[in-house]
């Protein structure tokens, strides 16, 4: 079976997110998967200075990225009850890369919620984008005592729930790949 490539969008550019812990956490547990090649993504290391999906704010090697993903798995943060809109407009770059390919979430805050309302938040606009949204999402509550000072999880039970959401990503990854190969798409 070929791999699926799916890349981790860490979801803000912000000092000393916790968030990309989060990232991070993600990224290692996709490097255990064998059906599964990951690339954590960080926007700072992207030139998007403006907003939209117009050309001059599409960064070439994001481009390639996202045309070559199968899927994606997000990773956000949630600020003040939504999401960064570094994320939204690192997302809206690429709108035509992302017809009919899955995408998961993971939601961080510092507060109970663990970025619940910026993943319901962000769904409109994922289901706009032409992404298909998982029904499993992971959520980091109190992510600043999940983490030890190195960055190390401090709870292992979240392994499993990542493993648990990439098992939803990956089986909707791969009919999705089936079908945009095999399926005349509707214009």
């Amino acid at each position: 079976m070929e791999r699926l490539f799916i890349p981790i969008i860490a979801g803000t550019t912000r000092p000393k997110r916790r968030s990309f812990n989060v990232a991070k956490l993600v990224h290692e547990v996709a490097s255990k998967i064998p059906e599964v090649e990951s690339e954590l993504l960080d926007p700072n290391d992207f030139t998007m200075p403006f907003d939209g999906n117009d050309e001059e704010n599409k960064d070439p090697k994001y481009s390639d990225i996202s045309a070559r993903a199968d899927a994606f798995f997000l990773v956000i943060p949630e600020y003040n009850h939504g999401y960064p809109g570094t994320l939204k407009r690192f997302m809206d770059s690429e709108l035509k890369n992302y017809i009919h390919k899955p995408v998961a979430f993971a939601g961080v805050s510092n507060g109970p919620w663990g970025g619940v309302r910026a993943i319901e938040a962000f769904v409109p606009s994922a289901r706009e984008m032409g992404l298909a949204v998982t029904h499993t999402d992971v959520n980091f509550p109190f992510v600043s005592k999940l983490f030890d000072e190195d960055g190390k999880l401090l709870d292992e039970a979240y392994i499993a729930r990542i493993e648990r959401a990439y098992k939803e990503l990956i089986w909707m990854a791969t009919t999705f790949k089936w079908g945009r190969q095999n399926v005349e798409q509707p214009s």
